[in-house]
């Protein structure tokens, strides 16, 4: 099985790829265009901003080849949110391939933005993504900006008020928490997704 890491300048590149060796998968790091296309697996890792790393994406010529791709997609963390149709974050459009905006969390009393730390994932729906996950899985994450619940909602989390934690859109995929440092949960998930 073929993966690949889309090199889209994310500083959690080395971190998903070592979680990827660690399941039994030499994941590729490209901006090649032909390899993205013909990989079985593609994951689009991030950390930064929505704006350069949509920049990202148009310098490397791979905006189109990312909406077209047929095999599973998983965004990671930024790279989910570069899956939406638009960030508040710069006012970026983005992939589109999952028909929502992503919106900044409200500052609120008690509410710290960036949202960081341990949170707990609750399934909303069956998929086969989910596999295995309990009742008590929790994640790691770090954003300041999030997706809001829908019918792309796998699994949700609550940060003063609900917030999509896990998504799927036909073949797109993404994961808002960074699974490569979830632990066990982290590491079930993307043997799911490999195994999808």
């Amino acid at each position: 099985m073929a993966v690949v890491l889309v090199d889209a300048g994310g500083t959690n590149i080395g971190s998903v790829r070592y979680a990827l060796q660690r399941l039994g998968a030499d994941a590729e790091l490209t901006a090649d265009a032909g390899a993205i296309r013909a990989a079985d697996k593609v994951i689009l890792p991030g950390v930064g901003a929505a704006g350069p790393g949509m920049a990202r994406l148009r310098e490397l010529g791979l905006v189109e080849v990312m909406r077209g791709l047929t095999r599973p997609v998983l965004g990671v963390c930024l790279g989910m949110q570069l899956l939406c149709a638009h960030s508040e974050e710069s006012d970026t459009e983005c992939l589109g391939v999952i028909p929502a905006g992503v919106r900044r969390f409200a500052e609120a009393p008690g509410l710290r933005v960036p949202h960081m730390g341990w949170n707990r994932l609750v399934a909303t729906r069956p998929h086969p993504l989910l596999a295995g996950l309990d009742d008590e899985a929790w994640a790691y994450f770090v954003h300041s900006y999030a997706l809001p619940t829908g019918e792309w909602t796998l699994a949700a989390c609550d940060f003063g008020g609900p917030f999509s934690a896990i998504v799927s859109c036909g073949n797109f995929h993404g994961m808002q928490f960074h699974p490569e440092r979830s632990a066990a949960v982290g590491a079930k998930l993307l043997k799911n997704f490999l195994e999808l």
